[in-house]
């Protein structure tokens, strides 16, 4: 039997892994992620595919941290595999780890959640007021800009990293917008993007090839800015045509370096697919690039324990696409 907690962050699913799983093994995070690929894979598929999941599920192993400096370690899954990066669920984390009583936090203040990930040690640091999570800012690992303008799936696009590689182009350069009518043109042009984007140089991690690969396409709008900041809503489109419901934590990680890059030096507010919000800006320039600061908010939405029937001729379950 495995139990789980889950979350959502915008509208993203989100499954926390509490007991059930054996040790994943590794001297870090990172490498406890290949181990995962090769040994705990079947447990991916059966959390994540239906009928237990469906084929937009996300969800995270617990691990050990690195090292003392973080309170655990995390290791993202979706339908097709590992991530190295999740913004989403880094928030859903810092919510987690605050009302489960993993980290004691006050009833009003910030509380700082620690967490190592395959792409480097992050924060959730958690806002209370009344008792209650209020809000939860994902502050990422350094985010920078990989390549501009470059020709794939028959449209130019810009390349970044935020934990994630990702590629961003305007929807509106495709003729479309990003509402959830065009969702199914979206997910197609997100796959010829990324299948011509495969092996090209900008898909590369400059020191570590663990981390190489375009993870996502994001399709952005530009709207009309207000209130001193400037609002994109966007929708990515990562792993093989899965869609992001949230504004994608890792991806507007991304799009900040990119839009830093550009000369913004305010907020931006970033809207997705189905209306939620995150609230982004850059909190420090360092060597690598910037370090994003990404506020959102994350709700608990049960508790499961799931299990497989040995003679169940389905097993660990299924996908429809």
């Amino acid at each position: 039997m495995i139990t789980t907690v889950d979350y959502h962050t915008g509208g993203e699913p989100f499954r926390i892994v509490t007991g059930g799983v054996g040790e994943i093994p590794g001297a870090d995070v990172l490498a406890r992620r290949e181990a995962a690929k090769e040994k705990f894979d079947d447990v991916r598929r059966l959390l994540c595919h239906e009928p237990r999941g469906h084929a937009d599920m996300y969800g995270c192993f617990l691990v050990p941290p690195n090292d003392p400096g973080a309170r655990f370690g995390a290791l993202f899954w979706h339908k097709d595999g590992f991530s190295t990066a999740c913004g989403h669920g880094t928030i859903a984390l810092g919510a987690y780890a605050v009302q489960e009583g993993l980290v004691q936090a006050g009833p009003d203040g910030e509380t700082d959640v620690v967490i190592d990930v395959p792409s480097g040690r992050v924060t959730a640091r958690v806002r209370m007021s009344g008792g209650r999570v209020r809000a939860v800012t994902f502050v990422s690992v350094p985010s920078y800009v990989i390549a501009r303008d470059v020709a794939a799936g028959g449209v130019k696009v810009d390349v970044a990293y935020g934990g994630a590689i990702y590629a961003s182009v305007p929807a509106g350069a495709l003729g479309l917008s990003v509402e959830p009518r065009h969702l199914t043109a979206l997910i197609e042009h997100a796959r010829r993007i990324k299948a011509g984007l495969a092996g090209h140089p900008a898909s590369r991690h400059p020191s570590d090839e663990r981390l190489s690969g375009v993870y996502g396409v994001i399709f952005y709008d530009e709207l009309p800015d207000a209130e001193g900041a400037t609002h994109q809503r966007n929708v990515t489109v990562f792993a093989d045509g899965e869609v992001d419901r949230s504004p994608c934590g890792s991806g507007t990680a991304a799009r900040l370096a990119l839009l830093h890059d550009s000369g913004l030096r305010g907020t931006l507010v970033h809207r997705s697919v189905v209306g939620s919000v995150f609230r982004a800006r850059v909190a420090e320039v360092v060597a690598e690039g910037v370090v994003p600061e990404i506020e959102g908010i994350a709700y608990r939405t049960g508790r499961h324990t799931f299990e497989l029937d040995p003679e169940d001729p389905i097993g660990a379950g299924f996908t429809l696409r």
